[in-house]
């Protein structure tokens, strides 16, 4: 394996890294989620609280398509985190991503404009989807350059074509997944969008830690 993928996997969930900064990190997710699910209350519109669990959502499936990816290369993952962090939950995914995609996803839906309007002759959903994936790969590129964030592979890199690769798959779908979800007519069909994602990822990791044994 890679020095960063051995490097990643020693102290991954690791409890004894907990730093102070996580309490007020945690009660800032619950802030946003409550303020948001009382406004879903009075209004009976559950939207942002859904996208920003679907988006999560898609980006377990993705930590977790990323794991089976070092365990079955036994070389390394597609990105791998193993700076410092407050908790390493997967050898890519810490908690500091995972409080920052908990919100990503309610970002995206007070973003968007309610009304079928364009912006720049892109529908506005389309465009905030394409504007986002950029500005958070933009910002990926200078954590892999201090090295926080690595990339072993040459067709996942700071290359042109690798960045097209980590646009679309380590971003643009979960915007495009987020906007399948908004556009269902009924709530019970859009809770079913990040209920199937959660399964997804869920099983998955059942399958890869419990039935294979994998470590990522």
């Amino acid at each position: 394996m890679t020095t960063a993928s051995e490097q990643a996997l020693n102290g991954l969930r690791d409890f004894s890294t907990l730093q102070w900064y996580v309490i007020p990190l945690l009660a800032l997710i619950f802030f946003i989620y409550t303020k948001e699910m009382k406004k879903a209350k009075a209004s009976g519109n559950w939207d942002a609280i859904l996208a920003g669990v679907t988006l999560f959502s898609a980006d377990f499936i993705n930590e977790t398509v990323n794991g089976w990816i070092l365990m079955l290369s036994g070389r390394s993952a597609l990105w791998t985190a193993p700076g410092p962090t407050a908790l390493r939950t997967m050898v890519g995914w810490n908690v500091e991503i995972m409080f920052m995609f908990l919100i990503l996803g309610i970002i995206y839906y007070n973003t968007i404009d309610r009304k079928e309007v364009k912006i720049a002759g892109i529908p506005n959903r389309w465009f905030w989807a394409i504007l986002y994936s950029l500005f958070c790969v933009f910002i990926e590129c200078y954590l892999n350059k201090a090295d926080m964030l690595v990339w072993e592979y040459s067709f996942w890199n700071r290359t042109f074509g690798g960045i097209w690769l980590i646009i679309l798959f380590g971003y643009f779908w979960f915007f495009v997944i987020t906007k399948f979800m908004l556009e269902r007519k009924t709530l019970r069909q859009k809770i079913m969008v990040p209920v199937i994602l959660l399964s997804i990822a869920i099983i998955m990791n059942a399958v890869g830690f419990g039935l294979l044994g994998f470590n990522y």
